[in-house]
């Protein structure tokens, strides 16, 4: 089986502006003469690669435990866009129809406007992804966000995608179940070979 990780890594990863650095608190250590580590850790929910819910944008919408795993695991279809804005024009002329999980390879260069998005959920997207910070371009995060979460769709967001040729992969992306939440670290990775999967 061959899996790539598109994970970032919470303590190494730049956080979006105005969010708060993570850091670790270690509680125990070994070589303090304690008989064990013990570790906690702060972090903003959206630090690194993270699923954002509903609830994210829209205030009683679907949290983050709420989220159908359904939609957090299966045939993905990775594309490549070129860097700037991901409107509504180019998603019609040039994203796949039909795809339930679409992920975004733009090298950190790409984002969404709100009509780029309403037309990505006009064309069935339940779960998009992207390889930044945050799914909107500058000055189009609330209505990039809102298009998406009206459709009961899921962002993920901060993947590491600079191994990955587009194409079609099973992908796995599962937040940590906390109820109430908006957001939730996500560790995401695709599998190339689909050794267990039958792709039907």
């Amino acid at each position: 089986m061959r899996i790539i990780d598109i994970s970032r890594d919470i303590f190494n990863t730049p956080v979006y502006p105005g969010d708060p650095e993570p850091y670790i608190d270690e509680i125990k250590r070994i070589k303090d003469g304690e008989h064990c580590n013990l570790t906690a850790f702060y972090s903003c929910l959206h630090t690194a690669t993270h699923i954002d819910a509903p609830l994210h944008f829209l205030d009683g919408a679907a949290d983050v435990s709420s989220v159908p795993l359904e939609l957090l695991i299966g045939e993905c279809t990775v594309i490549e866009v070129p860097k700037g804005a991901i409107t509504g024009e180019y998603v019609e002329n040039k994203f796949p129809r039909g795809k339930e999980r679409l992920l975004i390879k733009g090298n950190g260069n790409a984002a969404f406007i709100e009509s780029g998005a309403a037309a990505a959920v006009a064309a069935g997207v339940k779960l998009i992804g992207i390889d930044r910070d945050a799914i909107g371009l500058k000055g189009q995060q609330e209505g990039t966000h809102k298009a998406f979460a009206y459709n009961n769709s899921v962002v993920l967001e901060g993947l590491n995608l600079e191994d990955v040729t587009p194409g079609v992969y099973f992908l796995v992306a599962l937040p940590i179940k906390m109820s109430g939440t908006e957001a939730s670290l996500t560790r995401a990775v695709l599998i190339a070979d689909y050794l267990f999967w039958s792709g039907k």
